[in-house]
């Protein structure tokens, strides 16, 4: 088995990026981070789909879009990314999601964006949405990360009229449960544009908004449902399609980003406001073309599981009406808006993100050449998805057991593919054959990087354990107090092959 090797996973440039480029932005920028849940590269008709996002479409005139930005295939580990600038296969959150029943998070060693924003000078840190990191103990809670405020729910698929997940109310401000009426969408909306009015004149403030949108159940509002009845397949059956709905979320959500924007147009505040917006992961297949032309959508390794829509936004520093192609990763976010804020991790643990600041404003056309990572654990320790893509375009897809095994995976249970993505970018003809040394290679690389999970990793646990009930609304030990003791860990088959809450 080959071991971890720090030259693999992280570039050199890593590690000095921060200081390495002496010029900094002209002041601190408010901070707000918008991440859709589920949406996928034909969501947004920026990418010419039939779904109206007017209002992302204007971040990414006015802004830069990135033709390139990769994520993981799921919810979890894509925002345990976001919140590191590392792999979450370093700290054990890479193979599943957060379920209801699961006592695990984001671990309390790992740094956050949050934390790190604080010590460079941002007092307030808001959340507003799904947390999805951990809800069982308070160490996970969003306000013992880093945040001074936070208003929305700590699972995925909750009701979006209800906040029901599993029988209980999903829904808090700060640590206290709470019962609003409402669309979520929209309430989380209303929270965060409350947020930068509060906080617009105090300072730079950090606002991250993780939509619920348009992750299942597929609700939507009846006016905005109604706004796509030509997309409903079956008029004469008295209910929408499934499509139709999903196209009105997006474009609930999409109006809720734009009030976003008007509150900080209002507040007087646009020329000193950073907005980065993206995907968590690719869109549900079942919808049909929402990942078109890319290959596969959500749970997959494939480029409709991790490429996804990605514009950042900021009037004054960022010339608008540029495409970046140059590949990226929701890693890179953590170290990009640090130095955007004059900050710096303040740990001593390597980072996989690059700062990309000067590529997003201009000043640079590439950033250094790397490895990227994908990886999904979520259906068992049999069925893994790996993938790695060099600075050279090439792409191995490997599907099957854990490649950490003595034959890694060199046997009859393995998928194996390779492609060029500068000739192949929709993923059709697999070169592995043709390359034999070239997937050796990159199998070492891949390996390595399976190799970096800590031995207490985050398992998943596709079903709940017997007898679990969830806290009543939620509700665990108070900030600062000890958390419960959580349910014995479990194995076994997802719920479901396509969707997983």
């Amino acid at each position: 088995m080959i071991t971890l090797s720090m030259a693999v996973l992280v570039p050199l440039t890593s590690a000095v990026c921060l200081a390495a480029t002496p010029e900094q932005p002209p002041r601190r920028p408010n901070i707000i981070v918008i991440v859709a849940d589920d949406l996928g590269w034909n969501s947004v008709s920026y990418h010419g789909g039939p779904i109206r996002t007017p209002h992302i479409d204007r971040l990414a005139r006015d802004g830069v879009a990135m033709d390139r930005f990769y994520v993981s295939p799921m919810c979890s580990p894509t925002r345990a990314g976001l919140m590191t600038g590392r792999y979450p296969m370093r700290f054990g959150m890479a193979r599943s999601v957060v379920r209801p029943w699961m006592a695990r998070g984001l671990p309390p060693e790992e740094q956050t964006l949050a934390e790190a924003l604080a010590q460079a000078g941002y007092r307030h840190r808001g959340v507003f949405g799904k947390w999805h990191l951990g809800h069982l103990g308070p160490q996970w809670h969003p306000l013992s990360r880093g945040f001074t405020e936070f208003v929305g729910q700590y699972n995925g698929a909750a009701d979006y009229w209800t906040r029901d997940r599993n029988g209980e109310i999903d829904w808090h401000v700060n640590a206290t449960p709470q019962q609003p009426k409402g669309y979520t969408t929209h309430l989380i909306t209303d929270a965060a544009a409350d947020f930068i009015r509060k906080h617009a004149k105090e300072g730079p403030f950090f606002c991250y908004v993780p939509y619920t949108a348009p992750h299942d159940p597929l609700q939507a509002p009846d006016e905005y449902v109604a706004r796509y009845a030509h997309l409903d397949d079956d008029p004469a059956d008295g209910k929408p399609s499934d499509f139709q709905t999903l196209a009105a979320m997006i474009t609930c959500m999409d109006d809720g980003i734009g009030k976003l924007l008007e509150t900080v147009e209002t507040a007087g505040i646009r020329d000193n406001t950073l907005v980065w917006f993206f995907s968590d992961n690719g869109g549900v297949r079942r919808f049909g073309d929402v990942n078109t032309p890319l290959r596969e959508g959500k749970l997959t390794v494939y480029e409709g599981g991790v490429r996804v829509p990605a514009v950042v936004w900021w009037p004054g520093v960022i010339d608008g009406g540029r495409t970046i192609r140059a590949p990226m990763v929701n890693c890179d976010v953590a170290p990009t808006l640090l130095r955007a804020a004059g900050g710096k991790p303040a740990t001593d643990k390597p980072l996989d993100g690059i700062d990309a600041l000067d590529v997003l404003t201009g000043r640079a056309d590439a950033l250094p050449p790397r490895d990227l990572f994908m990886f999904n654990g979520q259906s068992g320790a049999e069925r893994e998805q790996a993938a790695i893509i060099a600075a050279d375009g090439w792409k191995l897809v490997v599907i099957g057991p854990d490649i950490r095994g003595p034959k890694g995976f060199e046997t009859r249970r393995h998928v194996v593919e390779l492609f060029h993505l500068a000739d192949d970018p929709f993923e059709k003809h697999d070169l592995a054959a043709e390359h034999p040394q070239r997937v050796a290679e990159l199998g070492r690389r891949l390996i390595a990087f399976r190799a970096s999970e800590p031995a207490d990793s985050m398992a998943p646990e596709n079903r709940p354990p017997a007898g679990f009930k969830p806290p009543a609304q939620w509700r665990n030990a108070p900030i600062g107090q000890p958390a419960p003791a959580g349910p014995k860990r479990q194995n076994s088959q997802p719920e479901t092959k396509e969707e997983q809450p």
